[in-house]
């Protein structure tokens, strides 16, 4: 059972300049951070890989697509653990395991060690460091700005991904793929003793309220049999409607995020003659607008229909990409830098109402771990769109048909969101606590 200390009449009496929530979320978005970095890695991997190792672009992508794959599948259990062994605990392992796999990803001579090492190991870490791991802190420690948080919070993986690429590419360009895959490592295991110190469960812990909250709540117990609550919350959501319409939808977004951008971006700029420096510098100007896109969408999210946002996102998102085949060029033009614009403020603008949907359908309690099933479903439509791209690129010649593909999955993923009604309960709010 968890020890609360009750708040005392002394600890109300002022308010503190800085609430200890901020602080928390101030070392979440730096972990958050340093996983996204690692989602800008097979952008700048891929050619030098075939360059030393002579690998096609279909065994790199496959090793790219269990990394994807595993760091969404392992973000609904990484939920539940948090209720079980607490954030700081899982947090800190997860770094640790990321940071192991970049070292085995560093020393390998083998294709299979990179599928082993990136696409396990890393895989595993930074699925535990998702989406989830910002929606599980914002659901706790704030009342108050939790739509404009929860896009901060989120939008730290892309920013990561995207706008620290270009020291990715430096390091690959200057030093070699290695010390850049070594550079990752570190960066996670530096971030362990912040965040032992910093992070904690709930405020109940420390006899404090959550920001915004008009009473203090008590931290609830620990929930024991934390895989078997993340497996029955999934049995009873996918009897849902809700449930099975934020996946599709969350899936489109995978397929046209991570999927194509954080994989096939930088080759497909090279393909048309534009230096790997250039393509990360753009990547890094879409990360800067996530920031901004983000947080604006977790403001609206608090204002309007969550359904409707959605699919507006969706529907931009897919017309951008339609049109990207006519912005590629070996110089960047002013309808790229419009691309990288508009792409920068829709990428993740469809977190914070995916996650607002979440937690009013099946709650507080179970919003996050059902929200780790709906970041699965991210990433698997990630993994397949990222091994199904290397295939038409290699079939192809050419990554035309990709984009056009994510774009019309994004038109129908525009529609699906309409279908998404809100309602005061579903059969899923029953499901009970773990044992």
């Amino acid at each position: 059972m968890t020890q609360t200390r009750q708040p005392h009449a002394t600890e109300n009496r002022g308010v503190p300049k800085v609430h200890r929530a901020w602080w928390v979320a101030l070392v979440t978005g730096l972990v958050i951070l340093v996983s996204g970095w690692s989602t800008g890695m097979p952008d700048v991997l891929t050619n030098p890989l075939r360059d030393e190792f002579g690998w096609s672009r279909g065994t790199i992508g496959f090793a790219f697509a269990v990394n994807i794959m595993l760091y969404g599948l392992t973000a609904p259990f990484a939920a539940a653990l948090m209720d079980r062994f607490g954030i700081p605990r899982v947090v800190a392992g997860a770094l640790m395991i990321m940071a192991a796999g970049a070292a085995l990803t560093a020393l390998m001579t083998a294709s299979w060690q990179l599928v082993l090492g990136w696409g396990l190991l890393v895989g595993m870490g930074t699925g535990s460091l998702a989406l989830t791991f910002a929606a599980t802190v914002t659901n706790r420690w704030f009342i108050a700005r939790r739509g404009i948080v929860s896009g901060v919070l989120t939008s730290a993986s892309m920013f990561g991904g995207m706008a620290l690429l270009p020291p990715l590419a430096w390091l690959v360009t200057s030093f070699g793929w290695r010390v850049a895959v070594a550079a990752v490592g570190l960066s996670a295991l530096a971030l362990v003793p912040l965040v032992c110190l910093i992070l904690r469960d709930h405020p109940g812990n420390l006899g404090m309220k959550a920001y915004g909250a008009a009473a203090f709540t008590p931290a609830p117990p620990r929930v024991s049999g934390a895989g078997r609550h993340a497996l029955l919350l999934l049995g009873e959501a996918v009897k849902t409607r809700p449930f099975l319409l934020l996946i599709a939808t969350f899936g489109v977004c995978g397929a046209s995020t991570n999927g194509i951008m954080m994989t096939h971006f930088l080759p497909a700029a090279h393909d048309h003659g534009m230096p790997i420096t250039v393509a990360a510098t753009l990547l890094a100007g879409m990360g800067v607008f996530n920031v901004i896109g983000a947080a604006g969408s977790g403001w609206l999210t608090d204002r309007m229909s969550a359904p409707r946002l959605l699919a507006a996102y969706y529907f931009l998102r897919g017309v951008s990409l339609l049109l990207l085949p006519l912005f590629m060029a070996s110089t960047v033009q002013a309808p790229m830098i419009v691309f990288v614009i508009v792409y920068g403020l829709l990428d993740l603008a469809t977190v914070p109402p995916t996650i607002a949907l979440c937690r009013e359908f099946y709650g507080n309690a179970n919003g996050s771990v059902i929200f780790g099933w709906v970041s699965a479903a991210h990433a698997l439509g990630a993994a397949a769109a990222a091994f199904l791209g290397g295939v038409a690129r290699e079939l192809l010649g050419a990554y035309t048909v990709v984009w056009f593909g994510a774009g019309m999955l994004c038109v129908v993923g525009a529609l699906v969101a309409l279908a998404i009604r809100r309602t005061q309960s579903t059969s899923a709010t029953a499901v009970p606590e773990a044992e």
